[in-house]
């Protein structure tokens, strides 16, 4: 089994400010980690949960996945990342199954992780992101 644990479930919102306050009031959420990633297009805030996260992604440029996402479908469910312990080795194996990958090799992530996306189209209609930490 090449898959450690959920890392995290990732949530495409137009407002990310709207989308902190609403974790907030209705769970009681705080973030735990906030950043921009450039090479992405996007700003997340993750929201801890037992040992995953919840991810508010927001896009900070037009071109971004995630504005390209937001256009086409509206806001909810993004993707899945499942954590790994070699992301180069778990990558390999998703393409020897058949996967579709978007990330050849991978690459930096948010939180100083390692990631690699894999195509919805290969995984019966859900992104996937692989995650090392």
């Amino acid at each position: 089994m090449i898959l450690t644990e959920i890392d995290h479930i990732a949530i495409a919102v137009h407002d990310l400010e709207a989308a902190i306050a609403y974790y907030k009031d209705a769970f009681g959420a705080d973030v735990h980690h906030r950043e921009i990633v450039e090479s992405d297009g996007v700003e997340e805030a993750l929201i801890k949960v037992a040992d995953s996260y919840i991810q508010l992604t927001a896009a900070t440029n037009e071109d971004s996945p995630i504005a390209k996402f937001l256009s086409k479908r509206g806001e909810g469910l993004h993707h899945i990342g499942y954590r790994v312990d070699d992301c180069s080795k778990a990558l390999a194996e998703m393409i020897k199954a058949g996967a579709k990958p978007i990330d050849e090799a991978p690459r930096p992530g948010s939180r100083g992780t390692t990631v690699a996306f894999i195509h919805p189209k290969g995984s019966f209609g859900t992104l996937i992101e692989l995650v090392q930490e």
